[in-house]
């Protein structure tokens, strides 16, 4: 693990702040200091921060629930001022990664997790992403269509921050959508989409030139949001440890399958 991520992940400081102190030669590595921040930090290693070691965490996982509140952005800190989830979280949970992001001005279901790898698998998976949405205008075949068939765009740009460099994105088809209720001027919708690509859904629908009024993401991979307040958090529970940690097992078993494919596929 590179050195500013195992720092954050044993410790308070984020991964901006482990950087700091790297360069500042607050950091030593069997008590000399290393302003390498692309080390890989191996087994054995004792690493001190400010003259106190740090202590590696066990491997047990602890994952919570976050309902984010708009209006409120999933980063450690805001060149601009504004207010970051770990503003709004109990300071318990202040080293904790968040799986995903959650644009400013979108709220529900946020997960967190103390384990860099799991945030990691979590974030890469194919798992389902479910969202209450509300658009400013009703629904269109051609909406309907895209849904079902996928989308590939040139110019993604319609929906996306003003920043954003990603100007092209490929849409996979919907997992499945339904029609909650519709107007003249609105249509809102629950859609289920197995990705997590930047502002996907409000890009999405830009191209349409619909503006999503409001975003809700209310369940992810089997974990659902359900009646938990806004701004409130709370523990997984036993089963969806049991599920997680199935997931995971898969998940390394694809991934050694995929390296033995990869390597016997070099030596012939």
């Amino acid at each position: 693990m590179r050195l500013n991520k195992y720092i954050a992940h044993n410790t308070k400081y984020s991964r901006r702040e482990a950087d700091a102190l790297i360069e500042a030669g607050e950091v030593t590595l069997n008590k000399h200091p290393i302003k390498e921040f692309g080390y890989d930090v191996q087994p054995g290693d004792r690493i001190f921060v400010k003259g106190r070691m740090v202590k590696e965490k066990g491997n047990e996982v602890t994952v919570i629930v976050y309902n984010k509140p708009k209006g409120v952005l999933v980063t450690k800190k805001d060149d601009r001022g504004r207010a970051t989830i770990y503003h709004k979280l109990p300071g318990k949970f202040r080293h904790f990664i968040p799986v995903g992001r959650l644009d400013y001005a979108s709220e529900g279901l946020l997960l967190l997790t103390d384990n860099v790898e799991v945030a990691t698998a979590l974030m890469e998976s194919n798992l389902d992403r479910t969202y209450n949405i509300k658009i400013d205008k009703p629904l269109t075949q051609e909406m309907v269509d895209a849904m079902r068939e996928g989308l590939v765009l040139d110019d993604a740009r319609a929906g996306a921050h003003e920043k954003s460099k990603i100007h092209s994105m490929t849409f996979a088809p919907f997992v499945g959508f339904e029609i909650r209720s519709e107007g003249k001027s609105y249509t809102k919708l629950r859609v289920t989409i197995n990705e997590g690509k930047n502002r996907e859904l409000r890009r999405f629908f830009g191209h349409f030139d619909a503006k999503v009024l409001d975003l809700k993401r209310v369940a992810f991979g089997g974990i659902e949001l359900n009646n938990l307040p806004t701004n409130k958090t709370r523990f997984f529970t036993k089963r969806e440890y049991d599920d997680l940690h199935a997931f995971l097992k898969q998940r390394k078993k694809e991934q050694k399958r995929t390296r033995k494919a990869a390597s016997k596929a070099e030596e012939d």
